[in-house]
């Protein structure tokens, strides 16, 4: 029997080629006969295209094709369509048409309108340059508030004053109620500020046709094969999900923005099969900053009403979201369904009242970025809190001891059940863990410089796509193939997965062979989102494992001629105790080639799924403190500290890891950045790293991580709790409220995020006129 390898920290499996360079990225694909492509794309944020002049281009030596919309019409390919239209929405969702190449007019900088193939890249590009555009500019409408004002420009004329749609959950009635006769009510308004995923690994793709077969192959740098192969094949290319295959191959970074269907996947695809040749696009950096879809953006009005005593009462919300141009891949479930499911956090509220609208505007798609609603909601509630106990003079760690969930499970006022988790005595830890910030203020003080202490709770409802499926197979050469339906962006599941299998089938780690983002490997998947890959992916692979020890039990009994009960499973051998009759595995799996019988696959393979529809609840209490030159109004990150819950730890310093990408995410977007575009013209002003400031090393101190593993879920077999979003989920609240701890003795009331210099300076500033 082989040491269990869950619960122990081990060296990841992947990095053994990754650091060696090694991986195998959409860009280091062998496709020598491959033609390249590169987008066209829009100048103007709105305007109607009123001829598009290819001549020039398709003279160029080298050029294949210019393709354009009408081609695209001519060939009837379908829109790219919005997967999750079945919300239970208050008012309609409108989903306007979103081509891959635009048609009649363009709605924001950066949407493609011609798509120019040629033999090499140089060629290409030089081609794209000369396509020429006549544009007949709109007016554009880039913010939220300026598109739900009067007399606002429309994007799309079946949307009324920009409404894609309005969601509703609890009812208003009683809320309002609580607030009228409420001893305190705090209002709160606050945006969460739009930020661009920035993977290490820019977008890429190659599209790959088989006249023969008439089957479509796309290899692409996304983080969900089946989810993108489904709706091109329904949608988009109107074909049998059988002649399109979807691979996937190492992906270096998503964060969200890489699970949804994007214009270059049909272009490849589309241009492969008109041209009989493969098409392969790798997307630049400002490609990545127009063309990939950015994260959250919103503005949040909210009241929370509390009694005499500090207890809240009531919560009611309204949230308007950015949706950009377009309604893309599960935009819609971001401020609806995941966001609602958060409403509240690790609070006992009895009344919430949440409503949400999607506003079109003309700039970049918005869609899932790390935690996918989870972070906007956490913002909101523990900024109130924050908020509420400057307001009304309470101390804002007592209103949350006050408040926190106490009984379980706990019905929440959006609907879940909360099973359990360590909410007190991580907000204890947290506490313990300042001591001395007095003494250190002081000393900061003495330098000129303000500090101050934050501190934010989270709850995270953590499921993704309901449901998954696993296969393991024994394979001839005697490797144990584990395929799974979920998909690794970096988090390191080529590791956990093997460990998973090799204590159910008590083997060695390198007994195991992994894959991945194959739709030819798995009929369904649900990829990579929601924090659910070890919840769903890995309690489906203890099941396909169990299954594989039962038809190697089946088979073993008839080779040892004993009956199935007798045979009994241990690290890789076969015995019968009352003769002393053995087998090991590796004997029973050939003779499953040989001749395996009606009841056993060749392999002792066994394929399993998971119906599971439950939700983890990952939960934790962050503490920040931070530093800041109230002459500059620069921000120094000093302290970060976690404690937090995530179940069963499988990897613990894995799990750690995903925390600590989370947090750092999460800093950029509280301190460093913002996705900007200029008001008048809709042009991004951050279009690349020069102008976009993501937060370095040196921005970071040495995070101070705890995990508990006392409070294991009931939601699966594993006891998991997701941690890949959590950190990004507490950070930014954790963080403002360290900002605004620090600046409460000038008077500064509130900041929005980013709290960059120049805002802290200005605040500061406004704060000292006002004195």
């Amino acid at each position: 029997m082989t040491e269990p390898l869950l619960g122990r920290s081990i060296n990841r499996l992947e990095d053994e080629r990754f650091v060696r360079g090694r991986g195998r990225y959409v860009a280091d694909l062998a496709a020598p006969k491959a033609l390249h492509g590169v987008a066209v794309r829009s100048s103007h944020a709105h305007a109607r295209i009123r001829a598009i002049n290819a001549d020039a281009a398709r003279r160029m030596p080298d050029v294949t094709a210019v393709l354009t919309g009408e081609d695209l019409a001519a060939d009837i390919i379908g829109p790219l369509p919005c997967t999750v239209t079945q919300i239970p929405m208050t008012t309609p969702l409108v989903v306007p048409p979103c081509h891959a190449l635009a048609q009649g007019i363009v709605r924001y900088v950066g949407e493609p309108v011609a798509f120019v193939v040629a033999a090499n890249i140089e060629a290409a590009r030089d081609a794209a340059e000369a396509v020429a555009v006549d544009y007949e500019p709109l007016p554009p409408v880039v913010a939220i508030a300026q598109a739900i004002g009067p007399n606002a420009p429309s994007v799309w004329p079946q949307a009324t004053g920009n409404i894609a749609f309005q969601f509703n959950r609890g009812e208003i009635g009683p809320v309002e109620a609580a607030i009228r006769d409420a001893a305190h009510v705090v209002e709160c308004e606050l945006v969460n500020n739009r930020v661009v995923a920035a993977p290490l690994e820019t977008r890429g793709a190659l599209g790959e046709f088989d006249a023969a077969t008439g089957r479509l192959h796309l290899t692409a740098s996304a983080a969900g094969a089946h989810g993108i192969r489904n709706p091109l094949a329904d949608d988009v290319f109107h074909v049998d999900r059988d002649k399109l295959r979807v691979s996937i191959p190492d992906v270096g970074g998503g964060f969200g923005m890489k699970n949804v269907l994007y214009p270059e996947w049909v272009l490849v695809l589309w241009a492969a099969r008109r041209l009989g040749r493969s098409v392969r696009w790798i997307g630049d950096r400002n490609e990545d900053f127009v063309g990939s879809v950015h994260g959250r953006d919103s503005l949040v009005r909210a009241l929370l009403a509390l009694d005499r005593d500090g207890r809240f009462l009531a919560l009611d919300t309204k949230v308007f979201v950015n949706l950009g141009a377009y309604v893309s891949t599960v935009a819609p479930v971001v401020p609806t369904l995941a966001m609602g499911s958060a409403m509240g956090g690790v609070y006992d509220i009895p009344l919430i009242a949440f409503e949400t609208r999607g506003v079109f505007t003309n700039t970049t798609p918005v869609d899932a970025y790390r935690g996918a609603g989870k972070p906007e909601a956490n913002y909101l509630i523990e900024r109130c809190i924050d908020i509420a106990a400057n307001q009304i003079g309470i101390d804002a760690l007592k209103l949350r001891r006050k408040n926190i969930f106490r009984r379980f499970p706990h019905a929440s006022a959006m609907g879940l059940s909360v099973e359990q988790g360590s909410f007190r005595h991580a907000i204890d830890s947290a506490v313990a863990a300042a001591d001395g910030f007095k003494a250190r203020q002081k000393s900061s003080r003495a330098r000129g410089r303000l500090r101050g202490l934050g501190y934010a709770c989270f709850l995270e409802t953590a499921r993704g796509t309901p449901n998954e499926v696993a296969e393991v197979r024994v394979a001839e050469d005697g490797l144990i193939e584990l395929k799974v339906g979920t998909h690794s962006n970096g988090q390191g599941h080529e590791t956990t997965y093997a460990q998973i299998a090799a204590d159910a089938l008590g083997l060695p780690l390198q007994r195991f062979r992994f894959h991945q983002g194959d739709t030819d490997d798995l009929d369904s998947g649900g990829g990579h989102g929601g924090a659910r890959s070890m919840h769903q992916g890995g309690t489906a692979l203890l099941m396909a494992a169990e299954g594989v020890i039962e038809n190697a039990r089946r088979l073993a009994a008839r080779l040892l001629q004993a009956g199935v009960d007798a045979v009994r499973y241990e690290a890789g051998m076969l015995r019968v105790a009352a003769t002393g009759q053995e087998i090991n595995l590796d004997e029973v799996a050939r003779a499953s080639y040989q001749a395996p019988g009606d009841d056993v696959a060749p392999g002792l393979t066994h394929q399993a799924t998971h119906l599971c529809d439950r939700y983890t609840f990952p939960n934790g209490c962050h503490l920040a403190e931070v530093e800041i030159d109230p002459e500059t109004g620069a921000a120094k990150l000093d302290r970060y500290v976690i404690f937090d819950d995530y179940g069963r730890l499988l990897d613990p310093r894995l799990t750690l890891g995903q925390v600590h990408g989370g947090v750092a995410q999460g800093i950029g977007q509280a301190l460093f950045e913002q996705a900007l575009f200029d008001q008048q013209t809709g042009q991004i002003l951050s279009g690349s790293l020069m102008d976009y400031a993501l937060p370095r090393a040196d921005d970071l101190p040495d995070f101070e991580g705890h995990l508990t593993a006392d409070f294991p879920s009931r939601a699966n077999r594993l006891g998991v709790k997701g941690s890949g979003q959590a950190g990004a989920i507490a950070a930014p609240a954790t963080i403002m409220n360290a900002v605004m701890n620090a600046l409460a003795p000038l008077g500064v009331r509130h900041l929005d995020m980013p709290a960059t210099p120049e805002r802290i300076w200005r605040a500061i500033s406004a704060a000292r006129r006002d004195a």
